[in-house]
């Protein structure tokens, strides 16, 4: 364990939520794990064994990422036929709802819902953003999360069961009305960011919280911000919803392959961001948890990759995250 996070784990103890924001940390809270496949594991002859190892491992949820120009698919997509392909695996994923029909997302997550009994779980992403991308979305102005906002509003009263009237972009919806609705009540949309504004909005629309590219002193930091707010707004978020999206390698990655996520962070240090082999893993893990982080989603490092070894993966994430799941 680095000498930082040492320090950290000291300070952040079990009484942390119970100073910090009024609440005790619970011992009995679920750890669970979400595993993100590469590339490789994304291929028509690839992903049913993917999907049959990750449940047959133990893993609590296959979570999957939406890049419209990216190379991985539409996650939908994805999504309906891992439905059809599992029994007990939970269905999460990243969805960039921009550009999508909101009547149309709303009527397949529903259905996707149903068919998997249950098992769906949605994070909305605004998108990289780059200027390609919302030219290509249909939103090449600074509204995204305006209009998140608002796609979540309709998408809610949808599953409601109520009908909506409301003009959004090109759509003209005159008490549009969706079925069958989603089998759960309420079907949950999580909401990422770290932002002072994005941690607002969690704690003012959202389920939960789903972020990335944070270190544990950070996540337990927003954890509270999130509490806060929330009696501010006097709404709950409940704390078994807060989670991080944690890259890893299993084993020390080269420069190169940092390159990217390093620019996410105005300090450039990754060292307590990304996971490097076995035992850091943990040792970070362990620190979110101290902090109020319940729920991981782990995604390779070399995930656009045709040619990861996803079973290789698997059984290495298996070996050390699996025994900390409760």
């Amino acid at each position: 364990m680095s000498p930082r996070l040492v320090l950290w784990r000291a300070i952040i103890d079990r009484e942390y939520f119970h100073d910090v924001c009024g609440s005790r940390y619970d011992e009995s809270m679920k750890i669970l794990f979400a595993v993100t496949p590469p590339a490789s594991a994304l291929a028509e002859d690839s992903f049913p064994a993917y999907l049959e190892s990750a449940e047959a491992l133990g893993f609590d949820t296959i979570w999957l990422s939406d890049i419209p120009l990216g190379n991985l698919g539409d996650p939908v997509i994805a999504l309906t036929f891992a439905a059809a392909a599992t029994r007990r695996l939970k269905l999460g994923a990243n969805i960039v709802p921009l550009g999508r029909n909101p009547l149309w997302l709303a009527k397949q997550l529903a259905q996707i819902d149903r068919l998997c009994g249950g098992r769906l779980l949605i994070s909305l992403v605004p998108g990289l953003g780059s200027p390609a991308e919302r030219a290509a979305l249909g939103h090449s102005d600074d509204n995204r999360w305006q209009a998140i906002e608002t796609i979540i509003t309709m998408m809610r009263t949808w599953w409601a069961g109520e009908a909506v009237t409301a003009r959004f972009g090109t759509f003209d919806f005159q008490g549009a009305r969706i079925h069958p609705q989603p089998l759960q009540d309420p079907l949950e949309l999580w909401l990422g960011g770290k932002t002072e504004a994005a941690l607002k909005r969690v704690a003012r629309i959202s389920d939960g919280w789903l972020t990335s590219a944070m270190t544990p002193a950070e996540t337990a930091r927003a954890c509270a911000t999130i509490i806060r707010h929330c009696q501010t707004y006097e709404r709950h978020v409940d704390t078994e919803h807060f989670g991080i999206s944690m890259p890893y390698a299993r084993r020390a990655p080269a420069d190169a392959d940092l390159e990217a996520l390093r620019k996410r962070r105005s300090d450039g240090d990754l060292s307590e961001v990304v996971a490097s082999g076995g035992e850091h893993m943990t040792d970070l893990v362990k620190a979110h948890i101290d902090g109020g982080i319940s729920k991981f989603v782990v995604r390779p490092l070399d995930a656009l990759s045709s040619t990861a070894d996803w079973q290789g993966d698997l059984n290495w994430l298996a070996d050390r995250l699996l025994p900390l799941q409760t």
